[in-house]
């Protein structure tokens, strides 16, 4: 009919909500692109609650060191005192273990959070029909000044990434990193924390770790060198040191953390007044410096009872013994406790008599 005025139609408005008042139009709009916009966050969100839980449950299991006591047929045995003790039997392999976990584990959830959330939020932009090149221009040049902005951060980051990885050190081990030597305390994925023997603590970004030492991983060496006289008998030092050795492999506390027979080497060093043996026993992680301390211990008995001095000692040597055989002769019934009677009765005479005047 001419002049009548035209209904507006969806079409002819451009934008993303309906101008009819209908029903059905409001229903066909909002199962178009609001719809499809809730399902991307809906589905978005439960992909990332997902994740981040199963990331935190494998994470917490290998923390604990669970994985496979505390579920199916095994569960029982995981609760059992035996299964207790088998998870504690090293504390600190427990302790480096949880904080690798953990660090992995915060590591990946924070990268399903970034990937899911990215995602879904270009996906939206793409339903809005919003032109997604910008955006990932803008994103390039991001990422490349970071990049040039923040080099020695990226690279302490990465470094640490796959330190944790492929498991360098923990937290407990004796590290050389070149300028801080000493106990790791804790292990993150920009810094490392090392507490050296004066008890100073060192932050060491992960990303000036040039080599790194480890020296309490797998297992270790407790190396003893005796330096004894020249002119002495080398296979009589030997045989001493091989005593000595046993004496401390058959320690029942020492001993238990002695791996294998120990090895006396030949001569190590010669000089004008010195001939140097070396004694090499194979220990346990973190207890090479109790095992060699034992074995300098055991190694002075069995040289000073066989009467073998050690380097530029041979005069000393022979001024104690002809003062201990004097002493002998001189009262051979004394003992070392009699000679602490005749002391104390001694001081008690001496203070009476000043008592007395």
């Amino acid at each position: 009919m001419i002049g009548a005025t035209p209904e507006p139609s969806p079409s002819s408005s451009g934008g993303l909500l309906p101008v009819v008042d209908e029903p059905s139009t409001w229903w066909d709009w909002f199962v178009g692109l609001p719809l499809r916009i809730i399902l991307i966050v809906g589905i978005s969100g439960i992909v990332l609650v997902l994740l981040r839980r199963s990331i935190r449950s494998i994470t917490n299991h290998v923390a604990d060191g669970t994985p496979f006591l505390d579920r199916g047929i095994l569960k029982p045995i995981g609760q059992s005192e035996v299964g207790g003790v088998l998870a504690k039997a090293n504390p600190l392999s427990s302790a480096r273990r949880a904080q690798r976990a953990r660090t992995l584990g915060s590591v990946l959830r924070s990268t399903a959070t970034i990937v899911v959330g990215g995602t879904a939020f270009f996906l939206v932009l793409a339903e809005l029909g919003v032109n997604l090149a910008p955006f990932i221009a803008s994103a390039g040049v991001i990422g490349v000044a970071l990049g040039f902005g923040a080099q020695s951060l990226v690279k302490d980051f990465l470094t640490g990434l796959f330190m944790l990885l492929e498991d360098q050190y923990g937290v407990g081990d004796v590290v050389d990193v070149g300028p801080a030597n000493g106990t790791v305390e804790a292990v993150t994925l920009r810094i490392t924390k090392i507490r050296d023997a004066d008890g100073t603590l060192w932050y060491v970004p992960n990303g000036t770790m040039l080599r790194v030492g480890n020296k309490t991983q797998g297992w270790a060496t407790a190396v003893v060198e005796i330096d004894v006289d020249y002119f002495a008998d080398l296979d009589q030092v030997r045989a001493l040191l091989g005593e000595a050795a046993s004496r401390v492999v058959k320690d029942p506390v020492v001993g238990a953390h002695v791996l294998g027979s120990p090895t006396i080497t030949g001569i190590e060093r010669l000089s004008a007044d010195a001939v140097t043996l070396r004694l090499k026993v194979k220990t346990s992680p973190a207890m090479q410096w109790e095992v060699a301390r034992e074995l300098r211990i055991a190694t002075r008995q069995a040289l000073e009872a066989a009467h073998v001095p050690l380097a530029g000692q041979r005069d000393l040597m022979a001024t104690h013994r002809a003062h201990v055989a004097e002493r002998e002769a001189s009262d051979p019934h004394d003992t070392p406790l009699d000679d602490l009677v005749n002391e104390r009765d001694a001081r008690a005479a001496a203070t009476e008599g000043s008592a007395g005047d």
